[in-house]
């Protein structure tokens, strides 16, 4: 599949966003976010999905600051991208850059092949989170539908 133009609200559908994350350490968060997508039917081999997100993070935490992280990674075993969204309340300490708890994850996974479109989606996710009013206004969203109504508002 070749894709020039994605916009994160084509992306990420309702049943993608978890408002209701438990886990409050990295590892186990990341591990949550993958078993939610799983049980959602989007993704056949959560082993594998997860394990190439584990060895992203070795590389440097995505915790980009301002209480969102953007787990990612790019797999030969996918050929669709998939973007969930999940909210922890209490907050992870995910090695965020800025040293913050994080409260917001975009957990994006592409195929392998699809590196510029890959980055154009983490730049997409990044414009739209370092702006504080709309990070603030993703972590007090009452429900799902609120969610994506935000991002759609606000991406580019």
């Amino acid at each position: 599949m070749v894709v020039k133009n994605m916009k994160i609200s084509k992306l990420l559908k309702e049943k993608y966003v978890k408002l209701d994350l438990e886990a409050t350490e990295k590892k186990k968060a990341l591990h949550e976010i993958v078993e939610f997508i799983s049980s959602a039917g989007r993704i056949k081999d959560k082993k594998n999905i997860f394990s190439i997100i584990i060895k992203r993070e070795k590389l440097g935490s995505t915790g980009i600051g301002n209480g969102v992280a953007i787990p990612h990674a790019r797999s030969e075993k996918l050929d669709d991208f998939f973007l969930a969204f999940a909210r922890q309340d209490k907050g992870v300490d995910f090695g965020a850059l800025d040293g913050e708890k994080t409260y917001l994850f975009f957990m994006l996974v592409s195929p392998e092949e699809q590196v510029g479109v890959h980055l154009k989606l983490l730049a997409e996710i990044s414009h739209l989170v370092k702006d504080k009013f709309i990070v603030d206004r993703l972590k007090a969203a009452k429900d799902k539908k609120e969610v994506l109504k935000i991002i759609e508002t606000y991406e580019r």
